[in-house]
């Protein structure tokens, strides 16, 4: 393999190890309760720190708190290809927890790793464990070949991102932000995961991601015999403001993102995007619009409800968490809405608020995502979205990089893959990871 100044690398497979690298995060159990349980992923960050040991690389593990261990590496810069002499390291990131799951509940163990059927399957796979592999397995691959990528790079797997990643990124950006230093763009979940429209393949980059507020709401009242009337009762004022939240229809808003996607769909199916037809635009993905139909509105879904501890008593307090979720842009609307909803005598307590985001879908990186996709499927589409939850982008946010989701993957027309996320049975095809690897070896070759 030759390179624009003369020398030559080794030829390379990007795709070799995707699928095994995989299988072996898999199987190393890192589940996030979000309680400060579980094992940590420190096992995790160590098997990842020697996979680029093993290639030459080093890395720093630096913990948030003890057993939450984030891996970060410096690579790349050579001297050939058109980034040639770049200062300004992209950054490519990962997390390496994730969300708890019943075994009883699955068709295979969720941390067994199995491949069936073209499948990859284990809690993770999807999110994210499948971009950390590909990733990998592409690094490894050029390593070995003598093929560093012109610009320099900064990889970083962290923890806890499955619970707003107070523990991992927020502590990275606060306490060692030398470790990014530099970074302006970075990359990471969720996007670059195709949608099939009217047989039409679509790519969906995230360029926007919606804004967090886990809430805990607090209702106090008097507490007495159940026998007896309670009109200031905690669990009944409680219970009118999560049904307030739960059932409020939220309005159709469409931020940058979204206006530009479902334009492209509106030429696919033969109409002009509007807000008005909007809903209508966003089904023509079918299975996906689980994802799509929540990044068109604010959404809150109450998720826990707790109060009292014997059936002939009136609790003196009653809570309930709230999920909520906020299109960029329309902090003020979700926030007075939300006051109204959840009216007088609540107090709201938030776990975790965090902004939301949004960039233009424009520039070097836009180009290198979208031609590298065009490379391996020349009849696709590409388009940013706005992605319904929350990453890591939301803390390096804060030291001013600019960050894309980018996990390239060729799926299935009939895969219902936004229900993997999060869900059980999540599985991804092994060709699909194949196919990301070989997408982003061709991303570095442009950034």
């Amino acid at each position: 393999m030759s390179t624009d100044d003369g020398s030559t690398t080794q030829a390379y497979d990007p795709a070799a190890e995707a699928v095994e690298i995989c299988r072996d995060l898999i199987r190393i159990d890192t589940t996030n309760f979000g309680d400060g349980s579980g094992a940590g992923e420190r096992k995790a960050a160590e098997h990842v720190a020697a996979l680029l040991d093993e290639v030459g690389i080093g890395s720093e593990l630096f913990e948030g708190k003890p057993g939450r261990t984030n891996v970060v590496a410096r690579w790349g810069g050579g001297s050939k290809g058109p980034s040639a002499g770049r200062e300004d390291p992209l950054l490519l990131h990962g997390h390496l927890d994730v969300v708890p799951a019943e075994a009883d509940d699955w068709r295979v163990h969720p941390f067994s790793g199995e491949i069936q059927d073209g499948y990859l399957w284990g809690r993770g796979a999807v999110d994210m464990k499948d971009f950390d592999a590909m990733l990998l397995s592409v690094v490894r691959a050029r390593a070995r070949a003598g093929a560093e990528p012109a610009r320099p790079t900064v990889l970083c797997f962290t923890a806890d991102e499955e619970a707003g990643g107070h523990n991992g990124a927020e502590q990275i950006v606060l306490q060692r932000p030398d470790l990014l230093e530099g970074c302006r763009e970075g990359i990471g979940e969720v996007g670059g995961f195709s949608a099939t429209v009217r047989g039409q393949r679509f790519y969906l980059i995230e360029a926007a991601e919606k804004g967090m507020a886990w809430m805990r709401l607090t209702a106090s009242g008097n507490a007495g015999h159940g026998s007896m009337r309670h009109p200031d009762n905690a669990v009944t004022r409680l219970a009118e403001a999560v049904a307030r939240i739960g059932t409020y229809d939220w309005p159709v808003r469409l931020t940058p993102s979204m206006q530009v996607l479902l334009s492209a769909v509106g030429e696919v199916a033969g109409t002009e995007a509007t807000p008005e037809n909007a809903e209508a635009l966003v089904e023509e993905f079918g299975s996906a619009t689980r994802m799509l139909g929540a990044v068109i509105r604010n959404t809150t879904n109450p998720t826990m409800l707790e109060a009292g501890y014997k059936v002939n008593v009136v609790p003196g307090e009653a809570t309930a968490h709230v999920d909520g979720r906020f299109l960029p842009g329309h902090d003020d609307e979700f926030f007075a809405t939300l006051a109204d909803l959840v009216g007088e005598g609540i107090d709201i307590d938030f776990v975790s608020k965090q902004a939301g985001l949004e960039t233009t879908f424009d520039g070097d990186l836009v180009d290198a995502m979208t031609s590298s996709l065009l490379a391996e499927d020349p009849e696709a589409r590409v388009a940013p979205f706005l992605m319904s939850g929350g990453t890591d982008a939301k803390h390096w946010d804060k030291l001013g990089i600019r960050c894309f989701g980018f996990t390239p993957l060729r799926l299935p027309a009939d895969l219902d893959f936004t229900a993997l996320f999060h869900g059980v049975d999540e599985r991804v095809p092994t060709d699909a990871l194949e196919f990301g690897a070989r997408v982003f070896d061709r991303f570095l070759d442009q950034v």
